[in-house]
């Protein structure tokens, strides 16, 4: 069983930049979701493709289950998501023995930039880089399946006031 530790932040700084050890290009939707699993299809740097199941979030863990499947089925799966496809250019950064996710969501969620960090237990301590800014863990107008029915571009500016003192880059 496959279980997801992970933590999520908004970026502070762009200094993390000069750190970065590989990019991909990424495309996401989801089929669907209940209250307790939810279905994503992923095609990364338009070679690969996956479809995970997800758990609902219990504290920092879930459940996740991924299974590569076929370029051409993905595409074709892509056209069947709701709401919108997910597009991201994600950066890895390794820091103090850990490598950081950060996601430059482009498109309908343009402007929109959050840093992920996989651990290996809940209990796990992080020494944060100073471009850490906010944890927005668990805050679900951040997750994937959220921006998909409530694009970044849409947010209000009082839905934004969250993120007045993080740098747009």
């Amino acid at each position: 069983m496959a279980i997801e530790i992970e933590r999520k932040f908004l970026i502070s700084r762009d200094d993390w930049r000069r750190l970065v050890t590989e990019t991909k290009r990424i495309r996401q939707g989801y089929l669907g979701r209940d209250d307790s699993f939810f279905t994503r299809i992923r095609i990364t740097d338009e070679q690969r493709a996956t479809l995970t199941l997800k758990s609902s979030r219990a504290e920092l863990s879930r459940l996740e289950f991924e299974y590569p499947i076929p370029l051409a089925d993905a595409e074709q799966l892509l056209f069947h998501c709701r709401g919108h496809v997910i597009a991201k250019v994600r950066h890895l950064v390794p820091w103090h023995g850990l490598v950081w996710e950060i996601d430059l969501f482009t498109e309908d969620n343009a402007g929109l930039i959050i840093a992920e960090i996989e651990l290996a237990s809940e209990a796990q301590q992080l020494d944060l880089p100073g471009w850490i800014g906010d944890e927005i863990t668990g805050q679900k107008r951040y997750s994937n399946s959220w921006l998909v029915d409530h694009p970044f571009t849409s947010w209000s500016v009082d839905e934004r006031e969250y993120d007045n003192d993080v740098a747009r880059i």
